[in-house]
């Protein structure tokens, strides 16, 4: 019988459990997460005093992976259209219609619910409060807001910087100044991140109407504004050190990367070419993994 009924849901075009399995986890946008997680970890570990209590640490990951796992099915929700438009986004579940939005809407609902659920009961509300409040900044706010406005990237920033703020209030249950320099340095550093990618795929982002340069156009100016935000990393890098979170050798650690980050912008203000922004791309991705390990190894 059972044979029977799968054999008719593939001859009626019905993905098997596993392929639906499969298109779910496309939603979740896994590399993405798993580095929205990461710097959670890494603002936890950081605020982290004594023994560590590996239930609560556990109960962040998975919390946080489900909540963020919402927020990007959200977007994908939203943008279904405009995923049609572009390329790199084209094959999607939504946009080939591999799964309904009611499907997907049901699944938002359900792991933000047991996200939220899990960090309100194992870690602190006021957690649950700020992973729901990014959710909201990223899926409701930056989401519509990038087809209306460069400034959809800064209002995106502030979602993007969360986790390590959000990892440091799950340990400790409240704000203080280490979580805001926390925040800081990744709020800055996405700037160059999201511009040099917005470069890359300007041409796909213009097809979709999303306005994710800052005046719109490859040019020096957007260069210009590129390498000051990146400028800007190199001293909040210190800060860690000079509030007592770290040791020195991790302030030098930041301030190389800095600097190298940086001599990527002079190559992109030079040249202007999709090869510098590629490079700065790279640079961006190895440049805060980098960066936050250094800080945990040299936690003072």
């Amino acid at each position: 019988m059972y044979t029977g009924a799968s054999q008719l849901n593939e001859n009626i075009g019905t993905p098997k459990i596993t392929s639906k399995f499969g298109l779910f986890f496309q939603l979740v946008k896994f590399r993405l997460t798993a580095l929205v997680v990461f710097s959670g970890c890494f603002g936890y570990l950081m605020a982290q005093e004594g023994s560590l209590n590996w239930l609560q640490l556990l109960a962040l990951i998975v919390g946080s992976f489900l909540v963020t796992s919402g927020a990007n099915t959200i977007n994908q929700i939203i943008e279904k259209d405009l995923d049609k438009l572009m390329r790199r986004t084209d094959n999607r579940p939504l946009p080939t219609n591999k799964l309904s939005i009611q499907e997907a809407t049901y699944f938002t609902l359900i792991v933000a619910t047991l996200g939220t659920l899990l960090l309100i009961f194992f870690v602190n509300a006021f957690t649950a409060v700020l992973t729901l409040l990014s959710l909201i900044l990223y899926g409701f706010v930056y989401t519509p807001l990038k087809q209306k406005s460069p400034i959809s990237v800064f209002v995106g920033a502030f979602p993007g910087a969360m986790p390590p703020l959000i990892g440091w209030v799950a340990y400790t249950g409240s704000l203080s100044v280490e979580a805001f320099i926390l925040f800081g340095i990744q709020f800055i550093w996405q700037f160059p991140h999201f511009w040099s990618i917005a470069w890359i795929g300007d041409e796909d982002y213009k097809r979709a109407g999303f306005k994710m340069l800052p005046n719109g156009n490859k040019d020096f100016n957007t260069a210009f504004k590129m390498m000051t935000y990146t400028l800007f990393l190199i001293p909040m890098g210190v800060l860690p050190a000079q509030y007592g979170m770290a040791g020195l050798t991790s302030a030098l650690i930041a301030i190389v990367c800095g600097a190298l980050f940086l001599v990527q912008t002079f190559s992109l203000m030079r040249t202007g070419s999709k090869k510098a922004a590629l490079r700065m791309m790279f640079g961006s991705f190895f440049y805060l993994p980098i960066v936050q390990i250094a800080y945990l190894f040299d936690k003072v």
